[in-house]
């Protein structure tokens, strides 16, 4: 246990009213009331009243009694008390901590402390509760009697329950690629303003399919108490696109499903997976049974893998993890794999993620942090390079991860294990850490995870945090949806990474003259081969031609802004579905990047814009997630906002009532810049703001954008020296981004 265990039944006991279930994110008004146990509380004797790292209820404040959040405390014999807030005063995970200590007089039995969040007596509106559902939400209090800083955890605390919102958006999820004649199931839900499904929907929908397809009703009902409704066994008669739209009662649709492309042939299908999330056993929320739940029955996964950190996970939990990957791992429905995250310190080569083929296999551990049984300490590695070492001989495979902490891959780095690595997960966008790879020579794919912490392993919204992003996903193209398929595509780099998106992406390289196609990366020793002519994403090929043919094809989930053809760490082209002359009076203003690697990665871009001889006719915030976050016109001509980035980007589009009269003004901590308006074209203006890509960029876009599709051919030159590796970078206009891993190419 993290802290004492000397007599809790003793230290007293705390009660929360109202009790019962509250909506995620709404403004409500608790009092808790903590009474002295037998030992009281003595001069400078304290408590905590603690919540998780991943929770993000509003954050206490004690000035402004009108405001939310407000919090007054008040002890009942008159003793007095200091309270201050930290988001990081206890052990983790219940890190976050109200700290009220008695610094005049002292408690006896039966004083009370009470504590009224949200105080409604001088016109708060309340606390605005977490933005994630939770069944169990604890006001945990831990109790330091004998005023010696060694805290007793009361033996039971109180919770609440946080239950989802009505639906203000809807979710229409098809597969991306199956064969014709094969049976594919569309999948429905409702999700509340802040992103979790919900089970208050009451409404019909009419489903517009855009080809005949067979089974699919006309109409479907979403009725109280269903978080989803799965549609199975449709089909279509043609091979194609599919998209369906779901209509409300006038006709206008509500929202439109990702695309599915049906072929006659195929030997790989697209298999989609959140492959890195945690649950309440470690640092995130609800259990790891639900976990794997939600996987798969609301975010509609394919394949999902437990990622707690390991510093946490004791052998029981350990044991509990493979019980539950045996328990829902099922071929052709939904595959789990037994893992988690080795969390070293970033001295020694920072977060990786560790995925096995099969259950029962030794834990390594990067330290013992939280782990009170020391008895196994000696399977511990506690550096990336003694980690590779310590799996050298295991069937398994390993993600470079940027977490809290980021992994060091020109620290460490084994390509018989380490495949992959994450350019994006909810901590943000990391394209750096392809480059890393790039530089150091490296031939590894690019996957998109979550590592969310919310409970909603797939459907990760960032809520209201310094989590800066919604959570990735990784598509991979396997022959089957079992472990061994799905293991065989993350060690072929046979995949591809986006920010939360569904679509179809395929990516191909053709040769003039045969090229020799590996089965494993030559470097590591002699590797079977054989000669092709065409090769997929994540291929490694040795080439005499001087120039391949690069084709790619598309169909995105949003009309697309932009698509780079990349080799290695060039961008070769910028591809764009329209040109010059289908501009109009549509503007968009981008802010992105990070201050630098570590943990305060986090760049605000509080900022204004403002326009000179112009007004904005309409405006259209880009990946704003966060609801608490500011986007407000405050004139014709003036908008206002509060934004942070984490790697990533965020934005806001403008349609102007004059295309080309007048300036932008914008001014931000870190831009200050003032643009005619007749300057702004099809390329990117940028202002630079130092740190990694951190940056303003504005540019120009058509009124609307009807490209969905692109496919493209272009020639592509290849480098005598060392790799060529070839992908893509597609932008979609929602703010969402995709990558595919590279082929790579050497002579």
């Amino acid at each position: 246990m993290p802290h004492s265990t000397y007599l809790p039944e003793r230290m007293g006991s705390a009660v929360i009213e109202p009790r019962g279930a509250f909506e995620a994110g709404s403004f409500q008004s608790f009092t808790l009331t903590y009474t002295a146990g037998y030992f009281g509380i003595d001069d400078t004797g304290s408590i905590k009243i603690v919540h998780r790292f991943a929770g993000d209820m509003g954050k206490p404040q004690f000035d402004d009694p009108g405001a939310p959040n407000y919090v007054t405390v008040e002890a009942s014999n008159k003793a007095v008390l200091d309270v201050r807030y930290d988001n990081k005063q206890n052990i983790r995970p219940w890190d976050k901590t109200l700290y009220i200590k008695v610094v005049r007089g002292f408690l006896h039995e039966g004083d009370r402390i009470i504590v009224r969040f949200g105080d409604p007596r001088q016109g708060s509106p309340g606390m605005r509760l977490q933005t994630f559902c939770e069944e169990t939400f604890e006001f945990r209090v831990l109790v330091d009697a004998f005023a010696t800083y060694n805290y007793v955890e009361l033996p039971a605390s109180p919770e609440i329950a946080i239950v989802p919102g009505p639906p203000v958006c809807w979710k229409a999820v098809l597969p991306t690629l199956r064969r014709l004649g094969d049976p594919f199931a569309l999948n429905l839900k409702g999700e509340d303003r802040w992103g979790n499904p919900s089970d208050r929907c009451q409404r019909t929908v009419t489903l517009r399919p855009s080809r005949p397809v067979r089974g699919l009703p006309e109409t479907v009902t979403f009725e109280p108490g269903r978080f989803a409704v799965t549609l199975d066994g449709l089909g279509l008669d043609k091979a194609g696109d599919l998209v369906i739209d779901l209509l409300d009662d006038g006709g206008a649709a509500i929202t439109t499903s990702n695309p599915l492309r049906i072929v006659a042939e195929t030997d790989r299908l697209a298999y989609w997976g959140d492959l890195h999330g945690q649950s309440e056993e470690t640092i995130g929320t609800n259990s790891a049974r639900d976990f794997h739940l939600f996987a798969r029955d609301r975010a509609f996964l394919d394949v999902c893998c437990h990622q707690g950190n390991d510093f946490q996970i004791t052998k029981a939990f350990w044991e509990r993890l493979n019980e539950l990957s045996r328990e829902f791992n099922e071929d052709g429905r939904f595959i789990v794999f037994p893992g988690y995250e080795w969390s070293g310190n970033t001295g020694l080569g920072g977060d990786r993620n560790v995925m096995f083929r099969e259950e029962g296999r030794q834990i390594h551990r990067s330290s013992h942090a939280l782990v009170d049984d020391l008895s196994d300490v000696g399977t511990d590695a506690n550096s990336a390079e003694a980690l590779f070492q310590a799996l050298k001989d295991e069937d398994c495979v390993v993600l470079a991860h940027v977490g809290g902490r980021y992994a060091d891959i020109k620290m460490a780095h084994d390509v018989r294990l380490e495949r992959s690595v994450e350019v994006h997960s909810a901590w943000g966008t990391f394209e750096w850490l392809i480059h890393d790879a790039f530089e150091q020579g490296y031939r590894v794919g690019i996957v998109s995870n979550s590592d969310g912490h919310k409970g909603r392993p797939g459907a990760s919204y960032p809520g209201s945090s310094l989590f800066g992003a919604y959570g990735g996903l990784t598509c991979m193209l396997a022959k089957e949806l079992t472990r061994d398929a799905i293991l065989e595509s993350l060690r072929r780099r046979h995949h591809y990474g986006t920010t939360g998106c569904r679509l179809v992406l395929d990516t191909r390289v053709r040769f003039d003259g045969a090229a020799e196609l590996f089965d494993d990366d030559p470097n590591l020793g002699p590797s079977d081969s054989r000669p092709a002519g065409e090769a997929m994403m994540g291929d490694i090929l040795r080439s005499s031609d001087d120039t391949v043919t690069f084709r790619v094809d598309v169909v995105a989930s949003a009309p697309i802004e932009r698509i780079e053809i990349r080799n290695g760490l060039e961008c070769l082209e910028t591809i764009r579905p329209y040109d010059a002359a289908s501009l109009g009076r549509r503007i968009r203003v981008i802010w992105e990047g990070s201050e630098y690697r570590g943990r305060g990665r986090h760049t605000i871009w509080d900022g204004t814009a403002r326009l000179e001889g112009n007004t904005f006719e309409r405006l259209a915030p880009i990946n704003f997630y966060n609801l608490d976050k500011r986007f407000e016109q405050t004139a014709p001509g003036s908008l206002e906002w509060t934004a942070l980035t984490t790697g990533g980007f965020g934005g806001f589009d403008a349609w102007l009532e004059k295309g080309d009269a007048g300036t932008l003004c914008i001014e931000t901590e870190l831009v200050s810049c003032k643009i005619a308006i007749e300057d702004i074209g099809l390329e990117d203006m940028v202002f630079e703001a130092g740190g990694i890509k951190r940056r303003i960029r504005v540019f120009r876009l058509p009124e609307e954008n009807p490209h969905r599709a692109l496919k493209l051919e272009r020639q592509v030159a290849l480098c005598a020296d060392g790799d060529n590796a070839l992908y893509v970078c597609l932008t979609q206009e929602d703010g969402h981004m995709v990558w595919s891993s590279p082929t790579y190419i050497f002579h």
